[in-house]
């Protein structure tokens, strides 16, 4: 199965995303379906059942604080044809959880990409260029990280929250 782990939005989230997506729509892009929407913290790839109850068991033990990361920025990323919002200021929470599961993921033995840790949400895929649209700030209040599979059916892809562990008070 291919899987990562993820921050999962909720409901009001969604939403706001949801407005913004339809106006990506109406400049000719086609969106991310909303229930795919997501923040990528660590990729892991194809991993067999047994590495993935190994991975699961690794990070339970990890502690993070609730955080936001504030979506402020429309980004057009030419090489993997992306359209996304990125954020212009990171919360050390965010860095210090994308670190720990890097840790936990390597210590179960697999490799995870080494670039730096950007956030983002994807908003559309095969985009061309940089469109002119309004942008209000998406607030994305992270209270909790996933294990989430990416599936493929003839629809399309589609992904599924696989694990979930909730934040705390008390640092990494």
């Amino acid at each position: 199965m291919r899987i990562f782990f993820a921050l999962w939005p909720e409901n009001q989230t969604r939403l706001e995303l949801v407005r913004l997506s339809r106006s990506i729509e109406a400049k000719g892009f086609r969106p991310v379906h909303p229930q795919n929407v997501h923040v990528t913290l660590v990729f892991l790839g194809n991993v067999d059942v047994a590495s993935e109850l190994l991975i699961k068991r690794s990070v339970a033990g990890i502690s993070a604080k609730p955080f936001v990361l504030t979506f402020d920025q429309l980004s057009y990323w030419s090489r993997p044809k992306i359209l996304c919002l990125t954020c212009s200021q990171l919360d050390d929470e965010v860095e210090m959880l994308v670190d720990a599961l890097n840790r936990e993921v390597a210590s179960c033995g697999l490799q995870t990409d080494t670039r730096p840790y950007k956030p983002h949400i994807t908003l559309a895929r095969h985009a061309k260029y940089l469109p002119d649209i309004k942008l209000e700030a998406i607030v994305w209040d992270a209270e909790s990280f996933c294990l989430v599979e990416s599936c493929s059916d003839p629809a399309g892809v589609c992904y599924k929250v696989r694990g979930q562990w909730p934040f705390v008070e008390t640092a990494i």
